[in-house]
């Protein structure tokens, strides 16, 4: 990838379609996922799949002639294996506290939120703080200083409640946040800030009701699309290493390789 300073410090661009308007703020994610998506978009055009008089998105949504040549181009581009029986039974036995039904956790935060314009790496700066805070101490009045830190520093309205979250289920929260905290053992405050789309959350899981694990025949297509998944996200950063590895690339940092191996 040949990266390349910036003619105005606050314009990223991919093989110069500029990916942000220079008075727009995003964080370094945001970038990186429209920068990934033009690179898609242009990559689908030297394929001959996207008209070349295709307009770059604005606001880093692709129209739907982009998205669906997009599609096919990582239909073509991409090899997913189907995962076999003996994959998904090992899967399945790894992962049993993921396979069950009717996990209960009682939970409390401080949330740190993302909102436009932060800075977010004095913001994780902070919830890093806050988490050694609330884990690093005798042991006295543990339960005070959770509530006084979600008290004082946490983003949402829990905060006046001491960060209580109560009982939850995996459908109450968002996808991201479930993910790190259901199918697990942790008792206590985790050893590691949780990421979701609200932001950093320091977590504390007060307590655990485990649920009832599905047979493997009961979730056989549960486990064989986790697996598919997985796979996939593999080969797609594979691909997209490799489109960032012949691009020009300038006010954008990704990953970048100049073979594609793709398993």
């Amino acid at each position: 990838m040949e990266l390349q300073s910036a003619t105005r410090a606050s314009i990223a661009s991919i093989n110069g379609v500029a990916l942000n308007r220079e008075d727009e703020t995003l964080s370094a994610e945001e970038l990186r996922q429209r920068a990934c998506a033009e690179l898609l978009r242009q990559a689908a055009m030297a394929e001959g799949l996207l008209d070349a008089s295709d307009t770059p998105a604005t606001d880093g949504i692709l129209s739907e002639a982009s998205s669906n040549a997009v599609e096919q181009l990582l239909e073509q581009a991409l090899a997913i294996p189907e995962p076999s029986q003996e994959a998904c039974q090992r899967h399945h036995a790894a992962n049993l506290a993921r396979y069950s039904s009717g996990e209960k956790i009682h939970v409390r935060h401080v949330l740190f939120a993302v909102t436009p314009g932060v800075d977010v790496a004095a913001l994780r700066q902070r919830a890093e703080a806050c988490l050694l805070d609330v884990r690093c101490h005798d042991g006295s009045n543990a339960d005070s200083r959770f509530a006084t830190a979600a008290g004082t520093l946490s983003n949402c309205p829990s905060g006046a409640d001491g960060g209580a979250l109560g009982w939850l289920i995996a459908s109450d929260c968002a996808p991201e946040f479930a993910k790190e905290l259901f199918g697990q053992t942790d008792v206590g405050v985790l050893p590691r800030l949780v990421h979701s789309r609200f932001g950093f959350h320091v977590v504390e899981v007060l307590e655990r009701q485990a649920g009832v694990v599905q047979a493997f025949e009961a979730v056989h297509g549960a486990v064989t699309m986790a697996l598919r998944q997985t796979t996939y996200v593999t080969a797609l950063r594979q691909y997209l290493s490799l489109l960032a590895g012949q691009a020009r690339v300038i006010g954008v940092e990704l990953d970048a390789a100049q073979t594609l191996l793709l398993q």
